[in-house]
């Protein structure tokens, strides 16, 4: 399908995109809508269909003339029902089903142990950026739509640190495919948990391309009607594409996982700080791992050290 249209029956673009279900529900829209259009579905429901349309021409990478129309109380709406989703069933979702698809053995207990808390930190990570969100920056938003100018916050302050927050998943998703072969394991489970974690990471870029390109130029609209100043964003870098490590890196990673700085990783491997700097920066470039968390499982389960040692250097 072409850019999606009020006249569009709704079931027809579900069935183009199924993840639309999930704008639905944060929409507040019910099934059970027949063949009827885009238009009164969302008029039955109380939807401004412009903001509808907008989000569901961006979540299936459709180009849209409805990207200006937005409304901001409906589009803060759909935001916060979308934190509610992945806080409070789907990231937990995924948990109780890691705990059942990987080993209980005694030999892989403790790689279990250190998975779940490379998971939960990072679930930590995703509720404080929602909850900024949801106390700062929606806060910020509703009172400029009361006509208020807060002062000590605009837009480009958010734009300027909003960085994606499906990455670590990614790095957990890439650790089971290609590093994770502990025997005892549920191969089925493992795999369900994986689509889910797959699907969840697709869900959360669609959610930030929502926020930077529908959110953040709305609200910038909305600013400039009430005069707000906003300074200029900082650009956003790139990572370079993955390989396969060397010895010095695989030194370094084992450095990183008895949990080193760079200087005293420096002073071990007789390098200078900016050389491990550099070393840092390519091994998460070619692993695609950029947490310390994550270095640790991938040195463990390629055998770079022990968890017994890892476990005596935390005593």
């Amino acid at each position: 399908m072409n850019e999606y249209t009020p006249a569009d029956k709704m079931r027809d673009i579900i069935a183009d995109n199924n993840l639309l279900l999930m704008a639905l529900s944060r929409f507040g829209i019910p099934l059970g809508f027949g063949d009827m259009s885009i238009s009164k579905v969302c008029g039955d429901s109380g939807v401004d269909c412009n903001t509808f349309l907008a989000v569901a021409n961006m979540i299936s990478n459709k180009q849209t003339a409805q990207i200006h129309k937005v409304s901001l109380p409906a589009l803060i709406g759909y935001l916060k029902s979308a934190h509610a989703y992945f806080l409070d069933f789907i990231l937990p979702t995924i948990r109780r089903k890691l705990i059942d698809a990987i080993s209980h053995s005694d030999a892989g207990r403790d790689l279990t142990v250190l998975i779940l808390q490379f998971y939960d930190d990072y679930v930590s990570e995703v509720r404080r950026h929602m909850d900024y969100e949801n106390e700062v920056v929606f806060d910020y938003v509703e009172a400029l739509l009361r006509g208020e100018r807060p002062a000590g916050f605009c837009i480009a302050r958010f734009e300027a640190n909003h960085k994606p927050i499906a990455n670590k998943l990614h790095e957990l998703k890439d650790i089971f495919i290609c590093h994770y072969s502990e025997a005892g394991g549920r191969i089925d489970m493992l795999n369900s948990t994986l689509f889910d974690i797959i699907t969840c990471e697709h869900d959360l870029m669609s959610h930030c391309r929502v926020e930077d390109d529908l959110f953040v130029p709305a609200v910038q609209s909305l600013e400039q009607s009430l005069e707000v100043t906003t300074p200029t964003p900082e650009p956003v870098r790139e990572e370079p594409p993955a390989n396969e490590l060397s010895e010095r890196e695989k030194d370094v990673v084992r450095a990183v996982a008895k949990g080193l700085s760079n200087k005293e990783i420096a002073e071990r491997l007789c390098l200078s700080v900016h050389t491990v700097t550099t070393h840092r920066r390519n091994i998460s470039a070619k692993l695609d791992i950029h947490s310390a968390p994550g270095l640790t499982i991938y040195a463990i389960i390629h055998n770079l050290l022990s968890i017994d040692e890892i476990q005596s250097l935390q005593k």
